[in-house]
């Protein structure tokens, strides 16, 4: 006697080799899956450490991306708070030009250095402002993002130094800051920035 929810169809079956190579297959999967997942050991990866400020007009983001072996890069984004404002460009002077502009600066300092060059997601462009004969460098309008590789040089306390203007070609200049430290600490179980 058939069961009620049997069909009157029998389905139909794979010949023995295809089974046989379906059954190999299926073993070779599950065997590569097991050693991925147990016999592998990697290096421990942390969280990316993440702060965030905001002073003068502009909204900085600070992350610490890829650390390994005590390396990783720092991530900075210059973000003003209106439209229409720009920052000044990494290349500018401390003294800015004729006293006018304030570079954007990013720089680790304490158990951080430098580990390679600094990099903007933004061309630099030139632009003149009355009552200054040379011409200032700047990014466009709107968030710049920084990258710079940077190594732990010991456990400890390190601080990464920040400094921007932002203007608007008509609504002026912001105060600048300059050297704002955002203290971070190194140690064996990665980098995070300190809690205020």
């Amino acid at each position: 006697m058939r069961h009620p929810m049997a069909s009157p169809h029998p389905a139909p079956r794979l010949p023995r080799a295809a089974r046989t190579r379906l059954a190999w297959t299926a073993a070779a999967l599950l065997g590569a899956a097991s050693l991925t997942g147990c016999g592998q050991e990697s290096a421990p990866s942390h969280a990316a450490a993440v702060t965030e400020f905001n002073e003068n007009g502009v909204t900085v983001r600070l992350s610490v991306a890829d650390w390994k072996s005590d390396a990783g890069t720092l991530v900075a984004t210059f973000t003003p708070d209106e439209a229409g404002f720009h920052l000044y460009s990494t290349a500018l002077p401390a003294e800015g030009v004729e006293g006018v502009g304030r570079p954007t600066e990013v720089r680790p300092v304490g158990s951080l250095a430098t580990a390679g060059e600094m990099t903007v997601d933004k061309p630099v462009k030139s632009i003149t402002v009355p009552g200054v004969r040379g011409a200032l460098p700047v990014y466009p309008d709107g968030p710049v993002t920084v990258t710079l590789p940077i190594r732990a040089t010991a456990p400890g306390e390190a601080k990464v130094l920040i400094g921007y203007a932002s203007c608007s070609s008509t609504e002026g200049c912001t105060i600048p800051v300059a050297d704002r430290a955002v203290s971070l600490r190194t140690g064996e179980h990665g980098l995070a920035f300190a809690t205020s």
